[in-house]
């Protein structure tokens, strides 16, 4: 009897956490990595789990950041709206003091998620603000420079059967951001940044470190090929195989609970890579990303795909994936009237809460082609850059299609604002000292540093944005029509930068 009854509770506690672990979402962000992944091409890269997800997957060669800075990147992550819609123009932290508006609180991914059903948990880096317009139920402890622990912590939440709701998890580290100091081992004079990894060769608890040697790194095309760049891109290499062993850890943890074909992986990165000609700027290095989907309720699965999206697209995806999205209006089934959610609180102001009704997403679902290798999605792509630190104002904006590509250097009159990790990185600092006319990618120092009004690119015929057609007359109407074009999606998404078309 005793034995037949415990029977019985087991096979209805199984039964429970099937019914849980439907559609669950693993979305895995990274911080300043470009697509240096084996399933991208990449000669060097050890990254065999994020590659065997691609290889069941999908996987999008033409995925785009749309600003390439931290924080303002989370909120367009976490809103499906750009900057000057969600009202985060830079870095949340210290005296940059960025955030966005309170009313972006009925869009907000976690909210929305959790308004569509789900229990939402985050790890690792954050990086929003305000939090109660990005809360999410469960805050879990995690080293964001060892994901292999951070997905050891985040194994309760995603195994919990208490609760008949499917999961959401937003786990992002802080690997392969510059960080930890110098390599004293170098022989160099300018050293290189450690991005996070132990001195001395040393290793992160569970992790089996990749060590790479600098003359065996591919260099890309926006940094020179010298001895200090090399030295970098070893240890930005090895912070990227760490980030591989976490997510090779949370497979292990799907697979182990009978959840791996019933949940949604994503991995991205917030923007390209943490060197000067990626980080901060517009450039491909800096906004192109790589984005790998594994949907297991896909029957097509394992193709590429060349359809452009964008990070706007991401929570509005996510709430499609859920159920939540309504596809008329783009945006919540279950919206919440922020002026309704506000009503009472002393703390929030009645004013300044942000412009409109924040009803609809900027951004729209990648999940009906994930399927579908042929399918378009975006046919010209907006991006913009106003802030990253609060003392670096460069405001730039972006209108790219598959054929050119118009940036807008509004503040062209001054010099290029560095990030202060950036300034100080030994593959730029070699650079620079050595002259204006140094190399530096694609362009040289100078060039860098002192940059045109407008740049137009055939990103078809020169990926690498070397060639400046803004210059040359005979692209005179190419120039204008893009620029026209400009105007257009700066009209369309609410950009107020949009009068310096007249003011300046």
């Amino acid at each position: 009897m005793l034995q037949r009854l415990f029977t019985a509770l087991l096979l209805f506690a199984l039964a429970t956490n099937a019914r849980a672990a439907e559609r669950n979402v693993i979305f895995i962000i990274t911080d300043d990595e470009s697509p240096t992944l084996g399933c991208y091409g990449d000669p060097v890269a050890v990254t065999p789990n994020i590659d065997a997800i691609a290889a069941d997957g999908t996987l999008f060669r033409n995925a785009f950041a749309t600003t390439a800075s931290c924080s303002a990147s989370r909120s367009v992550v976490m809103s499906g709206l750009h900057n000057h819609r969600n009202g985060q123009y830079g870095h949340q932290h210290a005296y940059h003091k960025f955030a966005s508006w309170h009313n972006v609180v009925s869009l907000s991914l976690p909210r929305v998620m959790a308004n569509a059903g789900y229990r939402t948990g985050q790890c690792g880096k954050y990086h929003v603000a305000p939090e109660e317009v990005y809360r999410y139920e469960n805050y879990i402890k995690g080293n964001g420079r060892n994901a292999v622990e951070m997905a050891n912590s985040c194994e309760e939440f995603i195994r919990d059967s208490s609760s008949d709701k499917p999961f959401f998890l937003y786990f992002a580290t802080s690997d392969p951001h510059r960080g930890g100091g110098t390599d004293q081992n170098s022989e160099r004079e300018l050293k290189p940044n450690l991005f996070g990894n132990k001195p001395n060769d040393g290793s992160f608890p569970g992790v089996k470190e990749v060590f790479y040697k600098p003359e065996n790194v591919p260099i890309p095309h926006f940094l020179p090929d010298t001895p200090e760049t090399r030295e970098e891109l070893a240890q930005y290499y090895q912070s990227c195989s760490r980030i591989d062993q976490g997510v090779g850890r949370l497979v292990e943890i799907l697979k182990k609970a009978d959840l791996y074909d019933k949940t949604l992986i994503v991995f991205t990165s917030d923007h390209g890579m943490a060197f000067a000609g990626g980080k901060t700027t517009v450039y491909e290095g800096g906004l192109k990303v790589p984005f790998v989907v594994r949907n297991p309720y896909e029957k097509n699965r394992g193709l590429e795909s060349e359809a452009l999206i964008s990070h706007i697209d991401i929570t509005p995806s996510l709430l499609d994936f859920g159920g939540g999205l309504d596809p008329k209006i783009n945006g919540p089934k279950n919206w919440v009237n922020p002026n309704d959610y506000w009503k009472g609180n002393k703390n929030v102001a009645k004013d300044n809460r942000g412009g409109g009704s924040f009803r609809s997403y900027q951004g729209k679902s990648w999940i009906p082609i994930l399927g579908d290798p042929d399918a378009t999605h975006w046919d010209t792509i907006f991006a913009s850059h106003t802030f990253h630190e609060i003392q670096m104002y460069y405001p730039m904006r972006v209108v790219r299609d598959k054929q050119y590509k118009l940036i807008w250097n509004i503040a062209h009159q001054l010099p290029y604002p560095f990030a202060s990790d950036l300034w100080a990185a030994s593959s730029w600092q070699a650079q620079f000292k050595d002259s204006m006319d140094a190399p530096y990618g694609q362009k040289s120092v100078g060039e860098y540093i002192n940059r045109p009004k407008f740049e137009l690119y055939d990103i078809q015929a020169d990926p690498f944005e070397k060639r400046n057609l803004a210059v040359e007359r005979e692209f005179n109407d190419v120039l204008t029509a893009y620029q026209e074009k400009l105007k257009a999606l700066q009209k369309k998404m609410g950009d107020p930068w949009i009068m310096k078309w007249d003011y300046e």
